[in-house]
Order: structure tokens, then C-alpha cells, then sequence
């Protein structure tokens, strides 16, 4: 899938951002001492992967009830939705002035009822002149993302036959209607109600 660039100038996914706050001391801290451990940008951008995808549990799978939205957020509270762990995946990306983007699946169950948006964030590595998406859902069983450059190797392949779809834009900030539902939301339980269900 050809992934589309909304904002042609590419320090639009430099930039900081109300959600991507990497220039918050805890991210910039989160950052500094990856890079301590992994140099070189591939080798960051896995371990970020890694750090955010095992050592943040995914709020509907550990019951936590907090919603968090901001990257600095999502870091300090250990703690979020797929939205909010792709924020915080992007954040320590360009800290380290590594290009990140926010994109989207709509997924629904088996049967195509109950549509939903799930957050995945995309990568531009020096050198790449593809961008390559990256789920930072985090595992569980049936599902078994993992960091690559050459295919997608997300959580959920989508399933046209039942209305899914890889929305192939890529945006700076999160999308309006997903930071609103975010923002909105006071506990996760309400913010299970009131998920995108399209974009």
C-alpha cells in the first residue's frame, strides 16, 4: 500500500505537536537514553518500538481506567490505547529528528459489525525512501506485531470483504476525530462508547 504524505513539506513530521510533545523533558529523557543504547536510527527506532509496544500495556487489555493522549502522558503514566501509544511511538521517534506519522485501519469484527479506528504510526528511516508502518498495540494472543522496514507485520490485516481499510494518509497530529474522542473521554470506559468508527 502507497502511504500519502497530507503535508507534502517533510518537517511537518519533525514538528512538535499539542499530542507529539517531544520536547517534553520526560520524552527528550526517554529519548537521550535509548539513543545512549542504540546510536544508530535503526537500531533506535526498534528499541522506541520496543519500549512502547511491551512496557506500556494497552489500557483495554491490563482494565486501567486513565485515558492519556499526550505523548508525555502516555510515557509518565505507563499507560494508553493504540492512539495513545502511537503518539508516544512518534514522540521518541522525532526526538531523535526521525520522520514519524500517524495513520489509521478501520476494523471490525468478524461478522463486519462494530467499525472501529485503530492508531499505527509510519517511519521514514534515513535512507528509506518508503515510509513503513509500525503497530505498537502491543502482543496478546492472536496478535503478534513486530518492528519491519520490508512488510507490514501489524496486528490485524485488514479484510476488505467486511469493510476494513488501510486509510493510506499520513498525518502530523493525530486525527480530529481521534483526539477528540481522546480528549473527550473522561475514563476509558467512556472512551470505549465513543471510539471513531470511520474517518
Amino acid at each position: 500500500m502507497e502511504l500519502i504524505q497530507q503535508n507534502p513539506d517533510i518537517q511537518a513530521y519533525l514538528a512538535v505537536g499539542e499530542a507529539v510533545d517531544h520536547d517534553h523533558p520526560l520524552v527528550t529523557r526517554t529519548a537521550r537514553h535509548l539513543a545512549d543504547e542504540h546510536p544508530d536510527a535503526y537500531s533506535y527506532a526498534e528499541a522506541a518500538y520496543v519500549l512502547v509496544r511491551d512496557t506500556i500495556p494497552h489500557s483495554m487489555d491490563s482494565g486501567d481506567p486513565r485515558v492519556t493522549w499526550r505523548a508525555s502522558d502516555v510515557l509518565e503514566l505507563r499507560t494508553g490505547i493504540c492512539y495513545a501509544k502511537s503518539i508516544a511511538y512518534a514522540a521518541l521517534l522525532r526526538a531523535r529528528g526521525i520522520p514519524a506519522a500517524l495513520c489509521y485501519q478501520r476494523l471490525t469484527e468478524d461478522d463486519g459489525s462494530d467499525p472501529v479506528v485503530h492508531g499505527l504510526v509510519a517511519v521514514l528511516l534515513p535512507g528509506e525512501r518508503v515510509w513503513a508502518r509500525q503497530d505498537v498495540r502491543g502482543n496478546k494472543p492472536g496478535v503478534d506485531a513486530r518492528f519491519s522496514l520490508r512488510e507490514a507485520r501489524l496486528a490485524w490485516t485488514v479484510r476488505p470483504g467486511l469493510g476494513e481499510v488501510d486509510h493510506p494518509e499520513l498525518y502530523a497530529e493525530p486525527h480530529p476525530a481521534v483526539l477528540a474522542a481522546l480528549k473527550a473521554a473522561p475514563d476509558r470506559a467512556a472512551l470505549e462508547r465513543t471510539l471513531p468508527t470511520g474517518l
